[in-house]
């Protein structure tokens, strides 16, 4: 296959440098000094056990790419709209798009069944773009559990855990498709745990039960993950974002497979690990604040569930952000 991750940052460099590993036709699209460090020096893997250099393709031009089998779409949610164009220069007839990020994806109610089908989500696809130009009869879903940054240009370090080299994925339908298997395989090829699941609503659901909480109380009190989970303060604030989140998931249909306080322990054991939210605060970046906190929010408005804990911190992230130059622009 021929596989484009488009947004080289510190997961979408992970995935496409082991994909690049194993004997696939990869190439990195990205940008500014972390691009110009890899086609300088390659892409340094870090983990604790070791120190990998690779030299996958690295461009920061789509259109000089050709079109993909498979596009991995590892930016911010929040970039998306603005790249469609640039997405669009690789997608051919049977192109397919995994949506690799954190959040509710743009496509979530693409036939799904009951009365929300193919409705759209304003909170992360405010302009339509994601949906008319890159379609949803396009995505494949995927939730995404490795964690990293990247320290300097080029270099990326990636936090080792039981949990976190999982991508499981799946169609938007639960079907079993040639595309999905044959990007499961390459993906396990690669050393990732990534099978194709029949529902990857509540996967996507269970990963984003955590980082509603966690990222952006991290980002509000500059505690890491593990920090934020074990102080009875944040821990309890957390699960209360969560029991409201479990309202909104349970009013659409989905039952989430783990208890909260197992959900709230996974993401204890992560450690010294500062959330993506703290990271891009800190480094001055636009906060994926929509996807991961307004979006939730959203849905419990169509669904008639309130979500007073999420709004509140929903209010304080948004305000953080601003004051800080860190709240995203609109896209387009």
């Amino acid at each position: 296959m021929k596989i484009v991750v488009f947004g080289a940052g510190a997961i979408g460099s992970y995935v496409g440098g082991l994909l690049h590993a194993a004997g696939q036709e990869v190439t990195l699209i990205g940008r500014g000094a972390h691009l110009a460090a890899m086609r300088r020096d390659g892409l340094r893997l870090v983990t604790e056990e070791e120190e990998r250099v690779l030299h996958p393709p690295c461009t920061d031009d789509a259109s000089e790419v050709g079109t993909a089998d498979i596009v991995l779409v590892t930016l911010k949610a929040h970039s998306i709209s603005g790249a469609c164009e640039a997405i669009g220069t690789l997608l051919g007839p049977k192109t397919a798009v995994l949506t690799a990020i954190n959040g509710m994806p743009w496509w979530y109610f693409y036939r799904l069944v009951g009365p929300w089908r193919d409705r759209r989500l304003a909170s992360v696809d405010p302009d339509g773009r994601q949906w008319d130009l890159i379609g949803p009869e396009r995505a494949i879903g995927c939730a995404v559990y490795p964690t990293g940054e990247i320290t300097e240009p080029g270099r990326v370090k990636i936090v080792k855990h039981s949990t976190l080299n999982r991508l499981p994925l799946g169609e938007p339908d639960g079907v079993r498709s040639e595309r999905a298997v044959a990007l499961s395989k390459a993906l396990i090829a690669a050393g990732f745990k990534a099978p194709v699941i029949g529902d990857i609503r509540t996967e996507i659901w269970v990963k984003l039960w955590g980082n509603l909480a966690f990222n952006p109380i991290s980002a509000l009190t500059c505690a890491t993950l593990g920090e934020t989970a074990r102080d009875p303060v944040t821990r309890a604030f957390a699960r209360n974002m969560m029991l409201e989140a479990e309202a909104v998931a349970r009013s659409l249909g989905v039952t989430m497979p783990i208890s909260i306080d197992r959900r709230i322990k996974g993401a204890e054991g992560v450690g010294a690990h500062k959330t993506s939210m703290l990271q891009d605060l800190e480094r001055g970046r636009p906060m994926e604040i929509e996807p991961l906190v307004g979006a939730v929010i959203e849905l419990g408005r169509m669904v008639g569930v309130a979500t007073p804990f999420i709004d509140a911190v929903y209010a304080l992230i948004c305000q953080r952000a601003k004051e800080a130059g860190c709240y995203p622009a609109p896209a387009g």
